[in-house]
């Protein structure tokens, strides 16, 4: 098993590890769409933390979150930089869950990991016929 593989399923279950790795993407999608269903969980989480939802939550919020979240912590070999890029990451992962949200007609909160996926698909597809890579 690769580092990389290992690292997501520490972040994801094995469940939705198998959902992203039977969908037709590339690894550079199937890296996003992890990050976004990881980031949707903790987002809920964000949110319920706040009592508000998660279109209304601001990078602040989830700065502090993702610094205080217990899973991150330095024994586990999650330092300052780590926990900086990966509220990042979530931070960014805000706008593909709106448009995915937006397209579907629910609230951020509402989506499930098969539409993350299907989503994913979606663009994927949607690029290579556009002759994209």
């Amino acid at each position: 098993m690769s580092d990389f593989q290992a690292a997501s399923e520490q972040f994801l279950t094995p469940e939705e590890c198998a959902e992203v790795d039977t969908a037709m993407m590339t690894s550079r999608d199937r890296f996003s769409a992890r990050v976004a269903i990881y980031s949707l969980r903790s987002l809920k989480q964000i949110a319920q933390r706040y009592g508000q939802p998660i279109a209304d939550l601001n990078p602040q919020q989830i700065s502090q979150w993702v610094e205080q979240d217990p899973s991150l912590r330095p024994e586990a070999g999650f330092d300052a930089s780590f926990k900086n890029f990966f509220a990042k990451l979530v931070i960014s992962s805000l706008n593909p869950l709106t448009q995915m949200a937006s397209e579907a007609g629910i609230a951020i909160e509402q989506l499930t990991v098969p539409q993350v996926v299907s989503w994913f698909e979606k663009v994927a597809k949607q690029r290579i016929e556009q002759g994209e890579s």
